[in-house]
């Protein structure tokens, strides 16, 4: 969360989905507000994850869409652009799933 927070991404919320589901224990979510922010979100995750020796298991879509979708295993990232992430509302989709930090 802190590397999306130093892109500036905005609405960085951290959802504990452990209970819910078995295809991750939790998800990120972000929105970044232009398709440049959006990719410097997922690149400085990308590389300083992979400093620390860990890669994404599976990678969807790209900034231009609006939506990028790193999937870490345990941990999915969602970065999204504000009317991506409107139209998909996952926080209102897994709103089973208990928020654990909200950065605005």
């Amino acid at each position: 969360m802190d590397i999306a927070a130093d892109k500036k991404a905005a609405d960085i919320v951290l959802m504990d989905l452990r209970g819910i589901t078995t295809m991750a224990d939790y998800f990120v979510i972000c929105s970044g507000e232009s398709t440049r922010q959006i990719q410097a979100i997922v690149d400085d995750v990308t590389e300083n994850l992979r400093a620390e020796g860990v890669r994404p298991l599976h990678r969807e879509g790209d900034s231009d869409s609006g939506w990028v979708l790193l999937d870490y295993g345990d941990v999915v990232l969602h970065v999204f652009a504000p009317t991506e992430r409107d139209y998909y509302r996952l926080e209102r989709m897994w709103k089973a799933a208990p928020v654990m930090l909200r950065v605005q």
